[in-house]
Formats: C-alpha cells, sequence, structure tokens
C-alpha cells in the first residue's frame, strides 16, 4: 500500500466528515462513507436513510441487509473497510419527498468529494452501482432495469443492481431473471475481486 495514499486518503475522510457545504437537511448534516486506500471493491448507492444517519454506518438497515444477501457476504465481511468501500452519490441523508420517499441525493455532493476520493483508492477493481442514481452519476442517463439485465456488457470496471429498498420485493417477482441469473453473477463476480482472481 501507498503510505502517501493512504495518508491523503485519511486528511481527505476528515474534510468530508466535517463538510457542512449543504444547507437546509432536515436532520443536519452527517456525512456516511467508508473507504480505504485497499479496498477492491467500491459500491456506489444513493444516500443514507434515516437508520444510517442516525447510526452512522452505511447500509445498516434492511436495504443493507438485502444487498448483503444479494452478495452473499456475512456483515462482518460486507464491513471490512480494507477490502469493501462504500460511497454514496450523496454522503447525507436528504430528507423526504411529499410522498413519502426519500429525496433524491443533493446534487453538489458527488461532484464536490467523488473527483477527490476516487484516485485514493487505487486497489479498486469492481465498482456496484446501486440504483438509478449512481447508474445516472457514472453512466449516464439510463433504463435501471435493462442495465440490470445487461450486467455482463458492464463487466468488469461494473456491475448495476436496482436499489435494495423494499420496493425490489415486487420488482423481483416481475423479473425472476434478476434472482436466476444476476445474483449468481453478481455474487461470482465480487467473490473473484474479494479472493484477489479479478
Amino acid at each position: 500500500m501507498d503510505v502517501n495514499v493512504a495518508a491523503e486518503l485519511d486528511r481527505a475522510l476528515a474534510e468530508v466528515r466535517a463538510c457542512r457545504h449543504c444547507t437546509g437537511l432536515p436532520c443536519g448534516p452527517r456525512p456516511v462513507l467508508r473507504a480505504s486506500a485497499t479496498a477492491r471493491l467500491l459500491i456506489t448507492s444513493q444516500a443514507p436513510g434515516t437508520k444510517v444517519h442516525a447510526t452512522g454506518l452505511s447500509f445498516n438497515d434492511a436495504s443493507g441487509d438485502r444487498l448483503r444477501d444479494w452478495l452473499g457476504l456475512p456483515r462482518d465481511e460486507f464491513y471490512d473497510v480494507s477490502r469493501i468501500a462504500i460511497l454514496p452519490v450523496g454522503l447525507c441523508y436528504p430528507g423526504r419527498l411529499p410522498n413519502g420517499g426519500d429525496a433524491p441525493p443533493r446534487r453538489e455532493c458527488a461532484p464536490l468529494w467523488h473527483p477527490r476520493l476516487l484516485p485514493l483508492m487505487p486497489a479498486v477493481r469492481l465498482r456496484l452501482l446501486v440504483g438509478s442514481y449512481a447508474q445516472n452519476l457514472v453512466l449516464g442517463p439510463g433504463a435501471t432495469t435493462e442495465r440490470v439485465r445487461r450486467w455482463r456488457d458492464y463487466l468488469p470496471r461494473y456491475f448495476p443492481l436496482p436499489h435494495p429498498s423494499w420496493r425490489i420485493i415486487i420488482w423481483a417477482r416481475k423479473n425472476p431473471w434478476f434472482e436466476q441469473d444476476v445474483v449468481p453473477g453478481l455474487r461470482q463476480a465480487v467473490g473473484a475481486v474479494l479472493d484477489g482472481h479479478a
């Protein structure tokens, strides 16, 4: 591991966690992310929800349970920051929409921090793009379902996934190919990266 990169990442993470750039956040700023210079897998998701905001631990909720199930990883492996980094599109909880769903990630967050943090994670071999906001940020506008269906087209660099919220249960019933084809492919790709074979 490059000691200079690790030190620069530590400085950047301290700045991120002290960030107060966004104003008017309903629960106040609390950037939640996980990063290391040795992580081989990077998960880019939407933004923290209320439970993640309260605990300060990424995917510490039902969505996280579902994502870990897709990945075939127990909690201790999932939270091994030396191997797995988590960098959402928005780092703070953005609040709720009038219809009750979570608001989109703040637009200013990813342009502010992603260009600073991504070069400091040089060991990353695979980036999971979880949900439409992550996919649109990295790949540009497009249809999430079609991207997930065509997951092989994005390897070895990216793996598009739907967002693992409770809404995915109905979507998965309508799209049985996800459990039959995508989940086994995801586990294989993630396993290869974490084992150092990719």
